[in-house]
């Protein structure tokens, strides 16, 4: 890795978000156009719309941000411009229905990671990805580090995929089933200091035959060239004021570590554990807290909440985190996914998906 790194050269704890969103028809299949609809938007929105790996998903990224509010205006500005000639964006970990192997971008980097991957590269997958910015690489890995604990909670109240191939996987992300086959997709480990964050990196790119370290797709990753810590392993959601929740729940929750670090003593396998037990069980998942107590995800995200909002507030961000509180009270996305699937079936929940993607 290069020495050079863009730590300070925004505001400590802004706030960048970057959302990956399936594209289908009108009878909601997968819709392979993400080129096409990718270039009619770059004039409009240069740098804020990109193509993956997969040809029916579309990134929307806001630039950087002083809070959640203009991340909000930003985003829907983008998904409102999203839809046309035919297709329509879906905010969902996984596309819920039986779609079969999935049509990839031609474009270096993918090759790059349609040959790593090989027959494991088979079906879209749709995350939310967080960014906050950081003064120096030393504080970028020490809040790095502390929101590792934070990720089972994020990963539980984020969980947005639940029904793969038409059927119910038992699962609240199956996403994140899938991305765990993936080489690089885990919860990594402590860093003593940014230097040890760049020995690992380094030989990493040298083992995997990586051009840099944006091929190790950590859940969280300092991120050298943006100048921020990037949280990743969360599906993507539906509805765009909850996307923005969760994003003003981690840029408090990074400026509450800054203030004051968290030390619950948890070993990377624990936090990695619980991790799936969030995508496993979402809010009805027991998380560990500390070395020696495990508690239900929901009790835990009322604390979590709590302890943020005073640091939301200062951010201008308390408002954002209403429906985070909602998901508390009344389910993540996977449940309301089986809900209307339970009352309206497939094609009605893939209608309301389409439908709630909408920004308001």
């Amino acid at each position: 890795m290069s020495d050079e790194h863009r730590f300070g050269s925004s505001q400590p704890l802004s706030l960048g978000v970057e959302e990956e969103l399936l594209l289908v028809d009108e009878r909601h299949h997968l819709a392979p156009r993400a080129e096409q609809l990718a270039k009619r938007l770059a004039g409009e929105h240069p740098g804020r719309v990109s193509t993956e790996v997969f040809a029916a998903q579309l990134e929307l990224k806001t630039g950087i941000c002083a809070g959640p509010a203009e991340a909000l205006a930003e985003l829907a500005e983008l998904r409102r411009a999203a839809p046309g000639d035919g297709v329509w964006p879906l905010g969902s970990g996984l596309h819920p229905g039986p779609e079969g192997k999935a049509v990839l971008v031609s474009r270096p980097r993918y090759r790059l990671v349609k040959d790593d991957f090989a027959s494991l590269l088979d079906v879209p997958t749709s995350g939310l990805h967080v960014h906050v910015g950081m003064p120096d690489p030393e504080t970028a890995i020490r809040v790095a580090n502390a929101l590792r604990y934070h990720l089972p909670l994020l990963q539980a109240l984020a969980a947005n995929s639940p029904f793969r191939d038409g059927e119910d996987t038992g699962l609240a992300s199956a996403r994140a089933a899938v991305t765990r086959t993936y080489p690089r997709f885990e919860v990594p480990r402590s860093f003593r200091d940014f230097e040890e964050f760049r020995r690992v990196a380094d030989q990493l790119i040298l083992a995997a035959g990586v051009d840099d370290y944006t091929f190790i797709w950590w859940d969280v990753r300092p991120h050298p060239r943006l100048g921020t810590v990037e949280v990743r392993g969360m599906d993507a959601q539906t509805e765009l004021e909850t996307s923005i929740g969760l994003a003003a729940l981690i840029q408090a929750l990074a400026a509450k570590e800054m203030d004051d670090p968290s030390a619950p003593g948890l070993l990377r396998e624990a936090i990695e554990e619980s991790s799936y037990q969030a995508n496993r069980h979402g809010l009805s998942a027991r998380l560990m807290v500390s070395d020696h107590e495990a508690a239900p995800a929901r009790g835990l995200a009322r604390v979590e909440l709590e302890a943020a909002a005073p640091y939301a507030r200062e951010l201008g961000g308390l408002e954002a985190l209403v429906p985070v509180e909602r998901i508390v009270a009344e389910g993540n996305g996977a449940e309301r996914q089986r809900r209307v699937h339970a009352e309206r079936g497939l094609d009605g929940l893939l209608a309301d998906l389409v439908e709630r993607t909408r920004p308001s």
